[in-house]
This record gives structure tokens, C-alpha cells and sequence, in this order.
């Protein structure tokens, strides 16, 4: 059991009387007996309780039995950042003794938030502590068995992380009793990846959608109905304009094919975001910014991409990958790009298994007191290089230029130049991956000299330039030559109104095209923020007319 500390304290706080009679109206008194389960892990259809008299305790559950956690007593209250999105518990919760509540539902707390800052804050800084200490000791319903040599074990236990839902991993590489727990479930070696879900369902090698829907990352979210605005993606941009539209009344939806944060979201370090002078993760910036959403009330939902855009009138339709679609009455396209690939004949079979395309706490991990290897000269590849130096035991950095000055921030190139365990190799490409099964060794030649040399290395870091995410639009809006999105005064005679274009809107009225994805943006998360902030005072103009 947690014992009381400042953090603690912080995470379990105790309302005043008077905080405590502010909250009375916007909830329901419920008397529990003693040894009661006022909730039980996996229910998600009750609200935050705040104890009025007597005393509640919450237990992380495992194999069937409760174990305490913390005990709550008069003015300490239930919940964590679940209880914004209607997600199921991941705890457990039953009276120490006789007791009575006042249990407040999700459509009030939500108005609490918006309209009391000072128990708004105290509610959100306990929500958050608490989820962080769940993803610590990994507190919930989920155990992932798979292997380090897995590409779709990488990639579950990204989505999982990057989503903020805690969870048990074993490697059966590396955990001697993995058998028996093998054994338990009647599952064989070759039906790795593994997802236990709830301690009941064994989902075998699952896609993201099906991990989704096994844990209700999505609970509460309905495609009936017209939307005021669609957001499809949850990068900066996109989640900016969560934000602010939900901020500002509108009826949002963001779809998200993976996981909010987008491709800064996998930066283990952005150092020149306004206001955080010693930095923050792009997974933290994207963890804060979803519950800042959800806060003002827009729905979120994950593993649910876009695959087709019907833009021949308002409402438009978008046709959802995972069958199905939603409406809205205006689009802010948010989907962002990605790394460019190598031109190589088998990368595909290493990607997730010694190539990878983002570098946090998962990707280093693998790779501890290993030789890597990082390709690109942006900042992305500069801050992965840095990052990995802490863990690997040497970093290769390959550049086709002749240097970083063109491409990359000084501040990074200056600790690249000054870290001994870095090195730069300029005019150096990667033109052969080997291995069998997993990446084992890599060869790359050097433009300028013509010397190629082979190395056993067993991880490669792939971020080079940006390719934009516009496939599935199916020829709906104006791109460019580069196929990024054209908007605003860009689009010249592709524009059908007599209106001119507003500065973020594409050649279809109502849609606009944010961040990364959109041609001539900045590629930068503090541009692509003022994107989607600014995006939704035209949305406003536009259902005005």
C-alpha cells in the first residue's frame, strides 16, 4: 500500500469541507456496506466518488485478488484520466467500512472542469499522477507476451505505451517462467505476440484495432450523427484543434490511426517547444494534450484512421479503415507524414525487428549496450541520436550531405559534435540490411570516397525527409507536386467559390489542411500547434454561412 509522502498526497488528496459542499449539486449520495465492491476493474459505467463518511479503498487486481493500493477517507476521491473518456477502471474499489458517497457521473465532472478551475485542477493533477503511477507498476488488464525479435511485438507495445494504457510485458526471451504462464493459457511459441485482455480474452497477434476494442480505448464514441468538426489525425496539430474547437462549443471528433502525438510523438526529446526550457517528450506533450481535449469535451478515437474522404457536398463523409463512417459538417486534416523509406528490397521483412522509425523508451530498451545506427540530418534524427547515446553503447549517425548545418538546429549539432559516444559519417548511405529474421548486420557506402564497410549492427534508425500521409484522399482535394495538401491562396483557379479561401482551407470549402500534411507548413510542433489553433476560427466562419 502507498504510503503518504508529498506525491502521494498530490495523487490522493483531501477536499475541504467547503470544496467538498461545491460538489454536492452535482452529484448523488450512495451509502455502501462494509467489504461492498463499489466498482470492480473493467466497469466503466459509474463516476467519480468522493467520500463523504467512512472509508473506501482502491486495489490494483491481479489473478482474481485485490491488492490495497491506497485508502481514501473524508474529501479523497476516485478516478483517473479514464473517467474523462468513459473508459473502463483499471482498479479496483471496495468499502473498508459502512460508508457514504457522493458519486459525481461524467457528464457533471466534465462541467465541474470547465467551470470551477480550482477543484478542475485538483482533480486533473490527481488523474494524472494517478495514471503515471499505473503505467509505472504497471497497474491494469493487460499482459503482452511476445518476443524482442517480433515486429508485432514492437509494435503492440507501442501502441499501448503511446496510448497511456498500462501494462505487463514479458519477453520470452528473457523471462525463464514464461513457459508456465504459456502453459496457463494453452498458448504455443508460434502464436507470439500475445494479448491477455481483462484476464479473460487471449488475443493472438492482434491488430490495433482489435487491442482497442478489447480494452474499450474507444467506449463512449458513436458514428451516428453529424459532427460540428471531424479532425482526422492527433498530432500537435490535430489535438490543437481539439482543443480549441471543443474549448469553443463545437461537437469534435478526432480520428486517430494509432496513437495521439502523431510523429513527434515518438521525439524522446523536444527542447525548443515555447515554455518547456528543459524539454518534455513528444509522448508527455501528446499525453497532456489528449486530456486537455477530453477535458473540454472532445471525443478521441484511436486505432479508427481515415481511408476514404466523400467530398462531393456537406455533410462529408469519412469512410473509417475499420469499416463504417462518421459525418461532419467541417474536415481539419491533420494526418501528418512520415519517414521516407529506404529503397532497400528487404527492409520490410527487418522493419519492427532491428528497423524502426521512432526512438523511445521501447526502441532503447532493445537496443541497451548495442551499436546503432540512425539515418537523417533533421532535428528528429539529431534528438534520437542523443537519446539512444544514453542507452547504446555506441551511435552511428548517417547523413547524405555533407553536414548537419543545413538541416539541423545548432543547439543539437553542437552536443552531437561534443558527445564521444556519437559519431557523424556526411555522404554515407545504407544500401544493404542482412540478417535472418532480425537485423544482424547493416553496409553502408560512403558517396564521396566510394568505400563500402559492413558492421554488426542490429538496429537502424530510419528518419529521412517526409512523406505525406494523402493516399487515402483519393484525389478529393489539390495537392502538390510532392503531394502534400495546397490550401489558401496556393490553390489559385483549384478554388470554386467566389469567396477567396481561408488562409488554411483546401480546394473543398469546409476542409482544411493542418501541420505537417499541409504544403509550405513549417515542420515544427510549435507551427503545427498555432495550425490547428488557427484552423478553427475559420471553422467557425464556415458553418456560419
Amino acid at each position: 500500500m502507498l504510503k503518504p509522502s508529498d506525491e502521494t498526497d498530490s495523487m490522493f488528496p483531501e477536499l475541504e469541507d467547503a470544496q467538498v459542499a461545491r460538489l454536492m449539486s452535482f452529484g448523488e449520495q450512495r451509502h455502501v456496506e462494509a467489504g461492498e465492491i463499489v466498482f470492480d476493474q473493467g466497469d466503466a459505467l459509474h463516476g467519480v466518488f468522493v467520500v463523504l463518511q467512512g472509508s473506501i479503498e482502491i486495489g490494483a487486481v491481479s489473478n482474481g485478488e485485490a491488492a490495497a493500493i491506497r485508502i481514501l477517507h473524508r474529501g479523497a476521491f476516485t478516478g483517473e484520466v479514464n473517467q474523462l473518456s468513459g473508459r473502463r477502471s483499471l482498479v479496483q474499489c471496495r468499502a473498508g467500512e459502512a460508508s457514504t458517497l457522493l458519486e459525481i457521473g461524467r457528464p457533471n465532472l466534465q462541467s465541474i472542469l470547465r467551470i470551477d478551475p480550482t477543484l478542475g485542477e485538483i482533480f486533473l493533477r490527481a488523474f494524472l499522477l494517478r495514471r503515471a503511477y499505473l503505467i509505472a507498476n504497471s497497474v491494469g488488464d493487460a499482459l503482452l507476451i511476445g518476443s524482442s525479435h517480433s515486429g508485432d511485438t514492437l509494435r503492440l507495445r507501442a501502441f499501448l505505451g503511446r496510448n497511456g494504457h498500462p501494462h505487463t510485458y514479458v519477453d520470452i526471451e528473457r523471462d525463464p517462467d514464461v513457459q508456465a504462464l504459456l502453459d496457463q493459457f494453452e498458448i504455443s511459441v508460434n502464436d507470439i505476440p500475445v494479448l491477455i485482455c481483462r484476464n479473460e480474452m487471449v488475443l493472438r497477434n492482434p491488430s490495433n484495432a482489435e487491442a482497442a476494442a478489447c480494452f474499450g480505448l474507444n467506449a463512449g464514441i458513436e458514428n451516428d450523427g453529424v459532427y460540428d468538426l471531424i479532425v482526422v489525425g492527433a498530432g500537435p496539430s490535430g489535438l490543437a484543434a481539439a482543443v480549441y474547437g471543443a474549448s469553443e462549443g463545437l461537437n469534435a471528433l478526432v480520428l486517430e490511426s494509432t496513437a495521439p502525438g502523431g510523429q513527434a510523438g515518438s521525439s524522446s526529446r523536444i527542447e525548443n517547444y515555447l515554455g518547456f526550457p528543459t524539454g518534455i517528450s513528444g509522448q508527455d506533450l501528446a499525453g497532456r494534450a489528449f486530456v486537455q481535449a477530453e477535458k473540454f469535451g472532445a471525443q478521441i478515437a484511436v486505432a479508427r484512421g481515415a481511408s476514404a474522404l466523400r467530398c462531393a457536398r456537406p455533410p462529408y463523409t469519412i469512410e473509417l479503415g475499420e469499416g463504417g463512417s462518421v459525418q461532419g459538417r467541417s474536415i481539419i486534416i491533420a494526418a501528418g507524414a512520415q519517414y521516407r523509406k529506404l529503397t532497400l528490397p528487404n527492409l520490410a521483412q527487418f522493419e519492427g525487428a532491428g528497423v524502426y522509425y521512432g526512438a523511445t523508451k521501447v526502441e532503447a530498451q532493445l537496443c541497451s549496450d548495442d551499436e546503432v545506427a540512425v539515418v537523417g540530418g533533421g532535428n528528429s534524427a539529431g534528438q534520437a541520436a542523443m537519446f539512444l547515446s544514453a542507452h547504446a553503447k555506441h551511435v552511428h549517425l548517417l547523413v547524405r550531405g555533407s553536414g548537419l548545418s543545413d538541416t539541423m538546429s545548432r543547439y543539437l549539432i553542437s552536443r552531437i559534435e561534443a558527445s564521444p559516444g556519437i559519431t557523424l559519417r556526411p555522404r554515407t548511405e545504407v544500401e544493404a540490411l542482412e540478417g535472418n529474421g532480425s537485423l544482424q548486420r547493416i553496409r553502408w557506402r560512403n558517396s564521396e570516397t566510394g568505400s563500402a564497410d559492413t558492421h554488426e549492427i542490429q538496429h537502424l534508425f530510419l528518419m529521412t525527409g517526409a512523406c505525406p500521409n494523402t493516399a487515402w484522399l483519393g484525389g478529393c482535394l489539390a495537392l502538390d507536386n510532392k503531394h502534400f495538401i495546397k490550401t489558401g491562396t496556393d490553390l489559385g483557379p483549384e478554388w470554386p467559390l467566389r469567396r477567396p479561401p481561408h488562409l488554411l482551407e483546401t480546394s473543398v470549402p469546409g476542409v482544411f489542411a493542418v501541420g505537417d500534411i499541409r504544403a509550405g507548413s513549417a515542420k515544427r510542433v510549435a507551427a503545427a500547434v498555432g495550425e490547428g489553433s488557427m484552423a478553427v476560427q475559420f471553422v467557425h466562419k464556415v458553418l456560419a454561412e
